[in-house]
């Protein structure tokens, strides 16, 4: 039997992405509201440990959530998948410091949760070195270096996950970095083609000092391999979502489309058993020792958005490309158009697969 949710967005939430959803795309304008009203909405603490302030549940939970409001908004989905991510990095650490100083901010959302692991995925796949480097100092750590590509930066205040190098050791370790401290500088706004009001930046670091609470993991790799599995899950939820909305949509078009229809139930069915795998290798660990069918789910779930995409432009035909006789559809285009690039980017996951001995 496959896993069923019941819808977790509430009604509120619901109505008030669908008004937004334009607008948290095509404008950064958006974004001051957006995590605010996500974590009033008590979605950023499913899966989170009741003693740890959240609201109990299991990592199906919070990706079936990120999902259902992808359904409605990729930018707003994003944001949300980032803030949680971040958070299962926290929970996920040996040292309870960080949670101490930051778990109720994130999961009350007065503070952004951001990734920024772009450079450290290229690293682990050899395509880049480490782009942030740390000196001992006699209190912690001092950083220097840039994180060029991170997402959820609210300029009302963020900490963002980082891997960074060290002098003494060929392994970098894995710490957490607040915006208040001297000598992080967020850039502006990145220009990009849509997501607007995701608070995507890059972030200079200027002889920032850090101590012994920011530290995560010691040895980045095996943290990472043990934190990976449901972080890419969780992204894989956005690929969720968007399919459903696409088809959803396809299927909505005043003719129909009957000759489609055929083509429709495939990407249905693709996406039911991409589901179903998705939630058994979260239940039983596999991804684990296994991340690499994880990496392959994750690619073939952004082939199902591409045919979903396209199913949507034919459903609707020569009106798609008249503005405002396709709701949504610019906006899914542009959607689609961002997931083969999120971090681990398709051309890095499949990198990281043809290395792996056959």
């Amino acid at each position: 039997m496959p896993m069923t949710f019941p819808r977790l967005i509430p009604q509120d939430l619901q109505q008030w992405l669908q008004s937004q959803a334009e607008h948290l795309d095509q404008e950064a304008g958006g974004a001051p509201a957006l995590l605010p009203a996500l974590a009033q909405s008590g979605l950023l603490g499913l899966g989170v440990p009741q003693q740890q302030g959240g609201a109990g549940g299991s990592a199906h939970d919070a990706l079936e959530a990120i999902a259902q409001v992808a359904e409605v908004s990729l930018t707003a989905a994003f944001v949300f998948w980032g803030q949680r991510a971040l958070i299962d990095y926290l929970l996920r650490s040996d040292n309870p410091l960080p949670r101490e100083r930051w778990l109720a901010d994130l999961l009350s959302g007065r503070l952004a949760g951001a990734v920024g692991l772009s450079n450290v995925m290229k690293f682990l796949a050899q395509i880049e070195p480490l782009q942030v480097h740390a000196a001992p100092a006699a209190d912690g750590w001092r950083l220097q270096g840039v994180l060029p590509w991170v997402s959820n930066l609210r300029p009302e205040g963020f900490v963002v996950v980082a891997a960074v190098q060290r002098p003494d050791q060929p392994a970098p370790m894995v710490v957490a970095i607040e915006s208040r401290l001297d000598g992080v500088q967020r850039s502006a706004d990145l220009a990009l083609l849509g997501m607007r009001a995701s608070n995507t930046a890059a972030i200079a670091l200027e002889d920032v000092a850090i101590d012994a609470a920011a530290v995560l993991a010691p040895q980045a790799p095996p943290y990472l391999r043990m934190a990976r599995p449901p972080f890419l899950a969780m992204q894989c939820a956005l690929s969720l979502g968007l399919v459903r909305a696409s088809l959803r949509a396809a299927r909505g078009t005043p003719s129909g489309r009957v000759v489609l229809q055929a083509r429709m139930e495939a990407v249905e069915q693709g996406l039911a058993q991409a589901t179903a795998e998705l939630h058994a290798g979260l239940a039983d660990q596999r991804f684990v020792a296994d991340v690499t069918a994880l990496f392959v789910l994750r690619m073939r779930l952004a082939q199902l958005v591409q045919e979903a995409v396209q199913l949507e432009l034919q459903a609707w035909g020569g009106r798609a490309y008249l503005d405002g006789c396709a709701p949504g559809f610019a906006r899914r285009w542009r959607e689609a158009a961002f997931i083969p690039v999120i971090t681990p980017s398709l051309t890095q996951l499949q990198a990281e697969i043809d290395r792996q001995p056959t």
